[in-house]
């Protein structure tokens, strides 16, 4: 009995402890889900008020309850879309289609962010995926009016859109999709009556008014866009994108006073609008003050350090202001977090170009095209990139393609006729620059490039005619002349080209670059006080010519006058600090003068602004080796030189040179071959190749050698050495 009773208190017990924790259970599920309503529900009400920063705040209450709501990631999506911080709300809505593929209102949402990118591919497949489901459905249809690029697609889009007028036509939205797609097919007048017949629809559609002002800005009409303008940001909210169109409208005709006044108004009625502080900061960066820019970013990037589009300004600031070490970090740090934008990926590019590694450059870019392959900056980039490193046929090809998706991208054309030009086909250079002039008929860069064409096809006088209708339409575009001076000088006509350039003075007499071509002329001529008063003339003109101050300091240094010509290449560097030719010549003057520290930074910074630059790598491995004795350092230095100029024979003997001081006299004696090889007369390049034969015990070839260097100069630096070396020899 007394086991038994034991047994019943036990299983009791167990039975009682069991509810409890079910209880507990339950409450506790029936809690978790309560404060997930009362989130949701006060989440939904900010939202309706518009208080987006708020609703974010009960969404992701909800999120840390919930990882895998779907209604609270839809709507953080939504609400970031409001506030205009398009990254994040891409990031949510993207889950949110994960968790629920047949949300219609996320899928629509999310082409309009691919829109927004230029991911046209992927907004049309989230249009085409609605459609499927919803024939009828507005958005998509309007989105689907919005991919569509190719004449087909147009023409497709417009019948679509055309069978559904009847029931839409109330609708301002439904007759600006179709005026958009008649600009895309060039007719402007049709387009146009659309624009209008969507405001005599709605007019109070901040939308219709806004789109309106755009076919007037792209039409020709600034002074009727205004109006427009102004008209859509009354009709909307302060924190709405019409502001920051207006101000950009003031932007893109010069009124940058007007644009601040419109930005620091909305900022005042709604501080926590990042878009128009961004707005603030790009106009700010735009106009090189990046000390206020940066300012006004790390205040948006405070409150919202998620703000990935005033993180890319961030790294963009660095980038302008050649801090590329911060700019690397910066964009690095940002792409971590988000790997697929495309745009991030550009700048980061350009930040590894300016830090010298193409490499990486071209990989990010590679990477931008893979992501936004309608995104044009990172095409013609890469394709330019490809076209410096030599590789032409990937160049034309980038190109090529670009062209058959954009026929009217002029810069592709420039890049084309550049490639075709580089790869020896100068024949189809022509072609591209032809299309150049047809796109740009007033623009005289046109016949200058068909000009340059004709030039490398040896077709003189043809070419000398397209340089001649460059400058009758820009009578001081300096180029054309340049390239006709070059020609009478080719021809040994020198007498010609002074006289053409005095005629092109009198045609356009505030132009410094005639100045500066007559100014080198007379240099050529060893006329030295005229050179010298054409080039006083152009800075005269132009105080900000930097290649005048530079063709001074030459005239100075060849004159003997070193310090008058370092005082040039200091005004030269005060007007461009990373000015190539400045900082190569001030490095070859200290050099001359045996200043060593001061030519050492020359070619220093000269390498930081382009770390291609052979000869000042050169030299710099030169004074290394010379003088401050790290070979190492000399080494590097010259591999680095060798890589940018194979060919060079003054870079092949520094590399020779250092190799003998490291004792690797096999390297050295064929790199010294070489270089003797291309320039036989020099006696230094003599000395260092006979030295290093003395080395390997080819006496016979070492005294020729040696002998030949005091033949050709026997004052040269090393002749002493050379002479004790031929007695050791005897």
């Amino acid at each position: 009995m007394g086991g038994c009773q034991m047994f019943l208190f036990n299983r009791r017990f167990s039975i009682c402890i069991a509810l409890c924790f079910l209880l507990l259970s339950l409450g506790a599920c029936a809690s978790k889900e309560s404060k997930i309503a009362g989130h949701i529900e006060r989440g939904n009400k900010y939202f309706s008020q518009e208080k987006y920063k708020e609703a974010i705040i009960e969404y992701k209450n909800v999120i840390q309850l919930d990882p895998k709501n779907s209604e609270a990631t839809q709507q953080l999506g939504l609400a970031y879309y409001a506030l205009g911080q398009m990254r994040e709300a891409f990031g949510y809505l993207s889950k949110a289609q994960q968790l629920n593929p047949d949300n219609l209102e996320v899928r629509v949402k999310l082409a309009n962010l691919y829109l927004l990118g230029r991911q046209n591919s992927e907004a049309r497949k989230e249009a085409l995926f609605v459609l499927e489901k919803d024939p009828k459905n507005f958005d998509a249809l309007l989105l689907l009016a919005g991919t569509a690029t190719i004449p087909a697609d147009v023409d497709a889009a417009l019948q679509r859109l055309d069978s559904m007028r009847s029931e839409f036509d109330n609708q301002a939205r439904f007759h600006l999709a179709v005026a958009t797609l008649y600009l895309r097919k060039g007719d402007t007048e049709k387009a146009e009556q659309e624009f209008r017949q969507a405001i005599a629809k709605e007019p109070k559609s901040a939308a219709a008014h806004a789109a309106l002002a755009d076919f007037y800005m792209s039409t020709g009409k600034p002074e009727l866009a205004e109006k427009e303008y102004q008209a859509a940001a009354e009709l909307s909210p302060v924190n709405s994108i019409a502001g920051i169109k207006l101000a950009d409208y003031y932007l893109k005709t010069n009124q940058p006073a007007k644009a601040k006044d419109v930005l620091e108004k909305i900022t005042a009625k709604a501080p926590d609008f990042s878009l128009a502080w961004r707005r603030l900061a790009e106009l700010a960066f735009a106009e090189k003050n990046f000390e206020k820019s940066l300012k006004l970013t790390d205040r948006i990037l405070e409150k919202n350090p998620s703000d990935f589009e005033s993180r890319l300004l961030k790294g963009r600031i660095y980038l302008a202001q050649r801090q590329t070490k911060e700019a690397l970090n910066e964009l690095q740090e940002l792409i971590k977090v988000q790997p697929n934008w495309a745009q991030a990926r550009y700048y980061l590019a350009l930040a590894y170009l300016q830090d010298g590694n193409s490499l990486k450059a071209k990989g990010e870019l590679v990477e931008a095209n893979n992501l936004a392959p309608d995104f044009n900056e990172a095409t013609l980039a890469l394709a330019e990139l490809n076209l410096r490193g030599g590789d032409y046929p990937s160049a034309i090809k980038t190109l090529q393609s670009l062209i058959e998706k954009q026929p009217s991208i002029v810069q592709a054309y420039v890049l084309l006729g550049a490639a075709y030009l580089a790869d020896r086909k100068p024949a189809k250079a022509v072609e591209a620059y032809r299309k150049v002039a047809e796109l740009t008929p007033k623009d005289p860069r046109g016949p200058y490039l068909l000009g340059i064409g004709m030039r490398a096809q040896g077709k003189i006088p043809e070419a000398k005619q397209y340089f001649d209708e460059s400058l009758k339409i820009a009578p001081a575009f300096f180029e054309p002349l340049a390239q006709l001076v070059a020609i009478d000088v080719a021809e040994k006509n020198t007498d010609q080209a002074i006289q053409r350039v005095e005629q092109q003075i009198a045609v356009a007499p505030d132009a410094s670059g005639p100045q500066y071509l007559l100014g080198k002329l007379y240099m050529s001529e060893k006329q030295t006080d005229k050179a010298e008063a054409a080039l006083h003339k152009a800075l005269e003109l132009n105080p900000k010519l930097s290649i005048a101050f530079v063709a001074l300091a030459q005239l100075y240094a060849e004159s003997g006058k070193e310090e008058q010509a370092l005082a040039k290449l200091q005004d030269a560097l005060k007007v461009n600090p990373s000015d190539q030719q400045a900082l190569m010549l001030a490095g070859t003057i200290y050099l001359t003068k045996d200043d060593i520290p001061q030519a050492r930074k020359a070619y220093e910074k000269l390498l930081e602004v382009n770390p291609q630059f052979a000869p000042a790598a050169n030299n710099l491995a030169y004074i290394y080796s010379e003088y401050d004795g790290d070979n190492e350092k000399a080494f590097k230095l010259a591999m680095q030189a060798k890589e940018a100029a194979p060919e060079d024979p003054h870079v092949l003997d520094t590399l020779g040179w250092i190799l003998y001081q490291k004792g690797d006299y096999k390297w050295a004696l064929s790199t010294l071959m070489e270089s003797s090889e291309k320039l036989p007369d020099n006696a230094e390049i003599r000395f260092h190749l006979g030295m290093t034969q003395y080395k390997l015990n080819d006496t016979a070839a070492a005294k020729q050698n040696l002998s030949k260097a005091l033949e050709l100069d026997g004052q040269f630096k090393d002749a002493e050495e050379a002479r004790q070396t031929l007695e050791k020899i005897k």
